[in-house]
């Protein structure tokens, strides 16, 4: 897309780091210069299993896959989103949470976020049952971030049944909500599209929401449709099933337009309260 400043990486994560990281670049060096922010899916940099997640967490700011990461938001000029890999957790440095990064363009942190709500479910496909809550710590905490195209708000995947968490992000004044996700096929066919569109309209945010798509091992299946929707509910720009990047132009303006004509944040009787938000503490101006 001509203009376009944000690019949604499809990506088809594996058991294999180097392959992963390979995909992303690869997509990243096909990037127009207007780019500015890049996103990828849930599980980026390991699709794998709770051994492989707990052999591979790193401590925030430390260990080879941020400085991989890093590096590439350098060379690249970019502002580089991880939408999940493992992490220390802040809380017990003997749990991991899985969690999203945001590199600035410098290769800096400016932003963390760790799962809320963690994927225990059952679902009619081969894998069947998904337990996250075995491996990773749920988050504890909000967090908001200025970027080049907006003030944003981070969620992952599963977090998007839950618009309490959307609510709030809107009330510390996200502009652009991230939706990082790997959701299954079965899920995904049936919900992905109306959640993340109900989102959008709910709290007049600009949806911008990576996805996994294709194979993941032996039993993983996920849905694809990499999709940017704007405070209107339209959708702004959809990939469906092809292991490439998704470029967009995000524009807040007319979000602030819609906000102004229908103020449903002043209308709201129901006010979010339920977790403080935070700054991420390496944020930097």
């Amino acid at each position: 897309m001509k203009n376009a400043n944000v690019a949604l990486l499809q990506l088809c994560s594996g058991e294999q780091i180097r392959d992963n990281l390979a995909q992303i670049e690869q997509q990243i060096k096909q990037l127009n210069p207007g780019i500015k922010l890049v996103m990828t899916p849930e599980n980026a940099l390991l699709f794998a299993n709770s051994a492989a997640y707990r052999e591979h967490a790193e401590t925030e700011g430390h260990g080879p896959l941020q400085q991989a990461v890093r590096d590439m938001a350098r060379r690249y000029g970019v502002w580089l989103l991880i939408g999940s890999m493992p992490l220390i957790s802040r809380e017990d440095p003997t749990r991991i949470t899985t969690s999203s990064l945001l590199f600035d363009d410098q290769g800096e942190i400016r932003g963390r976020y760790d799962k809320l709500h963690m994927f225990d479910v059952d679902i009619n496909d081969i894998h069947a049952h998904y337990r996250e809550s075995d491996t990773y710590q749920h988050g504890q905490q909000l967090t908001v971030v200025d970027t080049p195209v907006g003030r944003l708000g981070m969620t992952i995947c599963y977090d998007l049944r839950f618009p309490g968490l959307y609510q709030a992000l809107r009330a510390q004044g996200a502009e652009l909500i991230s939706v990082p996700a790997a959701f299954t096929r079965v899920t995904g066919e049936a919900h992905w599209e109306i959640l993340l569109r109900a989102r959008a309209i709910e709290n007049q945010c600009v949806i911008l929401a990576p996805a996994q798509v294709g194979r993941h091992g032996a039993t993983r299946r996920t849905w694809g449709h990499s999709m940017v929707v704007d405070s209107w509910g339209n959708v702004l720009a959809e990939n469906p099933d092809a292991v490439s990047a998704l470029k967009v132009r995000v524009d807040t303006g007319k979000l602030h337009t819609i906000r102004k004509q229908m103020p449903v944040m002043q209308h709201n009787r129901f006010q979010p309260t339920l977790i403080a938000p935070v700054e991420n503490s390496s944020n930097k101006e």
